[in-house]
C-alpha cells in the first residue's frame, strides 16, 4: 500500500507475523542448542556443528532445489559470504557453549545485532542503550574477581560469534531479496563446505553412529533449517535495524533453556547482566 507521499507502507499484520516468526525461530534455536550441548562430550563441538549445518543443507537443498533459479555473480558472492559467516558463527558459539552457560554466551553474542541496530540509528536514546550494554558486558566478562568466574576462552568465542551475528544480519539482508528458501539453501551449502570437513576431522567415524545421527537430525532442524528459514522470512518484512532489535530476547530465552534443559543456574548478578543486555536491545526498539 502507498501513503500520501507515494512511499510503500508495509501492513502492520505483516510486521507482526514477521515478529512472531522471529520469536519462533529463537525458541527453536535455543532448545536445539541445549540439546546439542549433550553431544559435545561424545563427538566434539566441531562434530555437532557439522551435523547442524551439513544435515540442514541436505534438507534444504532437497526441499527448495535452489539450482532451478541460477544466481547472479553478485548474489553468489553475497550468499557465499553469508553462508561462511553462518558456519563460523556456529563453530564459535558452540565452542563458547562448551565452556560457559548458554544464557551468558548468547548475552555476549547479542552485542553483534545490538551494534548493528545502534550504528543504523542516530537517536540520543541509543547512548543509554550502549551504556546498559556496557554495564551488562562488564559483569559478564572475566575482568573482575568474584563467584562464578567465567572461562575467558569461552567469553572470547562468544565475542567472535557476536561479530559473526552482526555480519549475518548485514549479509542476510542483502540476500533476503532472493526467494527466502533458495537463499538459505545456498547459504547452508556454503556453510557446510566450510564446517563439515572440520567436523569430520575431529569427530571421525563417530559421526556415523545412528543414534548420534538421529540427534543430529533434530539439531539441524531446530537450530538451522527452521530458524534460518523463519529469520529469512522476517528479514524480507523487517528492516535490518528492526530485525536486530527483535533479537533482544535471545539471551533471556537461552538462559531459560539452559536452566530448564541443562540445569545451568546463574548468579543474581549474571541474571541482572543478562537483563541489562536485553534492556539495551529493547531500548533501541523504541521509537
Amino acid at each position: 500500500m502507498d501513503d500520501s507521499s507515494g512511499a510503500i507502507v508495509k501492513p502492520a499484520g505483516s510486521a507482526l507475523l514477521a515478529g512472531v516468526a522471529l520469536l519462533a525461530s529463537q525458541l527453536s534455536l535455543n532448545l536445539g542448542a541445549a540439546l546439542a550441548k549433550h553431544l559435545f562430550p561424545l563427538i566434539g563441538v566441531e562434530g555437532v556443528a557439522s551435523y547442524r549445518v551439513g544435515i540442514a543443507a541436505i534438507i534444504m537443498l532437497a526441499v527448495f532445489r535452489p539450482w532451478r533459479t541460477p544466481l547472479t555473480l553478485a548474489q553468489g558472492v553475497n550468499v557465499a559470504i553469508y553462508g561462511s559467516v553462518i558456519g563460523l558463527m556456529n563453530l564459535l558459539i558452540y565452542r563458547s557453549f562448551s565452556r560457559i552457560p548458554l544464557g551468558i554466551a548468547v548475552a555476549i553474542e547479542v552485542a553483534g545485532p545490538l551494534t548493528v541496530a545502534v550504528l543504523s540509528s542516530r537517536r540520543p536514546r541509543d547512548l543509554l542503550a550502549v551504556a546498559l550494554a556496557a554495564v551488562g558486558l562488564y559483569f559478564l566478562l572475566p575482568i573482575h574477581s568474584g563467584v562464578n568466574q567465567l572461562d575467558p576462552v569461552g567469553v572470547a568465542y562468544a565475542a567472535g560469534a557476536a561479530v559473526c551475528w552482526g555480519l549475518y544480519i548485514v549479509f542476510g539482508k542483502r540476500v533476503s531479496v532472493m526467494h527466502g528458501g533458495q537463499s538459505v539453501a545456498w547459504a547452508m551449502l556454503a556453510a557446510s563446505v566450510f564446517v563439515v570437513p572440520i567436523g569430520a576431522w575431529y569427530g571421525g567415524s563417530m559421526l556415523l553412529t545412528p543414534s548420534y545421527l538421529a540427534i543430529g537430525l533434530a539439531i539441524a532442524l531446530m537450530c538451522s533449517a527452521l530458524p534460518y528459514t523463519l529469520e529469512m522470512l522476517s528479514l524480507r518484512r523487517l528492516s535490518q535495524r528492526t530485525f536486530s532489535m527483535f533479537s533482544s530476547a535471545a539471551p533471556a530465552l537461552s538462559a531459560l533453556a539452559g536452566l530448564v534443559v541443562l540445569g545451568e543456574s546463574l548468579s543474581a548478578i549474571q541474571w541482572l547482566a543478562i537483563a541489562s543486555m536485553v534492556g539495551a536491545s529493547v531500548l533501541t526498539t523504541l521509537s
